[in-house]
């Protein structure tokens, strides 16, 4: 690397800190002249930095904000932060920053020295996040793995679990990751079986880039949300509820994690019909009974018999002075099957 070069990362470096820079420091910093930090400057700004000078006694230059990001320059500690922050984000959903977070980690960590990768892997190997009850785990390497070959547009073998237990190999093109809930999905044509097909990266292993690029596909729905909402809608995935929660549909929308965890339909100021179709009956009571507010089932009568039931289970062990049991104030049998 110049001289000339080295100088400039290193004035970058120094105006990436938020604060006002007279000219003599600068070249105090630098060991050079004022003259030459008013060049360096022109050179940074022609480079589309947009570096601001004021004039008097406590003027100087400042990095402002410009229409695009330019590249940032972090040192050790700043860029470990960043990944740790970002690796956080990834494994637990953030609402609008979740995929995002997984495409910016998997460009910090192809750049990092092996010194501060090693610093981010000890730390994320001897870090356990806490995530919700029954929330499933992710692994961030997975998720950046996936980003990835998205973004790259690149065929992904990996290894999967079915909801049975049966264990496959696939050949996917990836098209998008969705954080949906407390979980995270792969929407991805499948190249043995030439469909698309749904994927929960918790039951994912192993995903290896085959380096073989392909042109997009056209996904059969308008995007990768709508595509799992339908899917998820469909006889194939399981148990099915329909619920009347009385509660406002966009309340109930957020406590359910986002409009790709279920179908909620307002049917007034205060009530929505709600359409869930989680892996398992158990997931399924749960998810209604967390909702906080009162609803009555219309389908299934399977759902309503283990409402009943874990409603039992809840009064024994609120012991003998809870035994009583009371009507709820809202319309309707919290369990009713009604249809």
């Amino acid at each position: 690397m110049s001289e000339t070069s080295a100088r400039l990362l290193r004035l970058l470096s120094l105006l990436q800190t938020p604060r006002e820079w007279p000219g003599s420091e600068l070249a105090a910093r630098l060991g050079v002249t004022a003259r030459t930090i008013r060049r360096d400057i022109e050179r940074l700004r022609d480079l589309g930095y947009p570096v601001h000078a004021t004039r008097g006694a406590v003027g100087g230059y400042r990095l402002a904000a410009g229409r695009a990001m330019p590249p940032l320059l972090l040192d050790d500690e700043e860029a470990v932060a960043i990944a740790v922050g970002l690796r956080s984000a990834a494994t637990h959903t953030v609402t609008g920053m979740a995929e995002a977070s997984v495409r910016a980690l998997a460009k910090l960590e192809q750049v990092l020295p092996a010194r501060l990768r090693r610093r981010v892997g000890t730390l994320g190997t001897a870090t356990v996040p806490m995530p919700a009850d029954g929330a499933p785990t992710v692994a961030p390497g997975h998720l950046t793995a996936l980003a990835a070959a998205i973004t790259n547009r690149e065929r992904l073998r990996f290894r999967y679990r079915t909801g049975t237990g049966e264990a496959t190999a696939r050949l996917v093109e990836p098209h998008r990751l969705v954080a949906a809930g407390r979980r995270w999905y792969l929407v991805a044509y499948d190249n043995d079986r030439e469909d698309w097909r749904i994927f929960r990266v918790d039951r994912l292993a192993e995903p290896f880039p085959t380096g073989v690029r392909v042109p997009p596909r056209e996904l059969p729905a308008a995007d990768a949300v709508a595509y799992l909402q339908e899917r998820m809608r469909g006889p194939a995935s399981g148990h099915r509820a329909v619920a009347t929660v009385y509660a406002p549909a966009d309340e109930v929308t957020a406590r359910l994690g986002g409009p790709a965890a279920g179908d909620v339909e307002p049917l007034g100021p205060g009530s929505c019909r709600v359409r869930l179709t989680p892996d398992t009956l158990e997931w399924l009571a749960l998810r209604l009974a967390l909702l906080g507010c009162e609803f009555t089932v219309h389908e299934p009568p399977e759902l309503a018999a283990y409402l009943r039931e874990m409603g039992a289970r809840v009064t024994r062990a609120a012991g003998a002075d809870g035994a009583a049991g009371t009507e709820p104030d809202g319309p309707g049998e919290v369990a009713r099957g009604d249809g």
